[in-house]
């Protein structure tokens, strides 16, 4: 038979190298967006929803790490070798945009 390789076709194989060559640091950075994007993200969510006495310091924390993420996004972006990657980061970016407007609503920086 032709397609007894032995591999299993129920779990699709996920991939940030469609190009067929490996980009590791831009794997990685694009994977750094999304997850710095995504704490930013539920950080703010958490102090625009949960009263809290330390919401100063939470909106400072999700200020600075929207920052961090939409600044590292846009620069991954502009060097991102695939699409998949470009998936990631605009995704990341999103979210950290979010998060940083939502920490600099409820005091950060300031």
């Amino acid at each position: 038979m032709a397609d007894t390789t032995g591999r299993n076709h129920l779990l699709p194989r996920v991939s940030l190298n469609s190009d067929g060559r490996p980009h590791p640091v831009l794997n990685l950075f694009a994977i750094f967006t999304l997850l710095l994007g995504l704490v930013s993200f539920v950080v703010g969510l958490v102090i625009r929803n949960v009263p809290s006495a330390d919401s100063h310091g939470m909106a400072i924390a999700a200020g600075l790490t929207g920052l961090v993420s939409l600044l590292v996004g846009l620069v991954t972006q502009m060097v991102s070798a695939t699409r998949e990657q470009r998936v990631i980061i605009v995704t990341g970016i999103v979210a950290g945009f979010v998060g940083l407007a939502l920490g600099l609503a409820h005091g950060g920086f300031s």
